[in-house]
């Protein structure tokens, strides 16, 4: 069990990670134009939520699922 817990902190700790990176990523690529990469961040994020906009329901509900994992 120790282990689980273990292995469970550091994935916790890794996402923690990741996510700050893609919002520092989001940042820069704003600031900054055409930044080595990071500069395709805003336009892949913005692309996701189209996506899933023009996906309707199922769009709803992969992004609370995604959401989720967040929390």
């Amino acid at each position: 069990m120790k282990m689980l817990s273990g292995f469970s902190s550091t994935v916790n700790s890794l996402t923690h990670v990741v996510i700050s990176l893609l919002g520092l990523g989001i940042v820069v690529s704003l600031l900054g134009g055409n930044v080595p990469f990071v500069s395709g961040i805003a336009d892949n994020i913005v692309g996701l939520v189209q996506s899933l906009g023009d996906a309707g329901i199922v769009g709803l509900i992969a992004a609370i699922i995604i959401l989720g994992f967040y929390k």
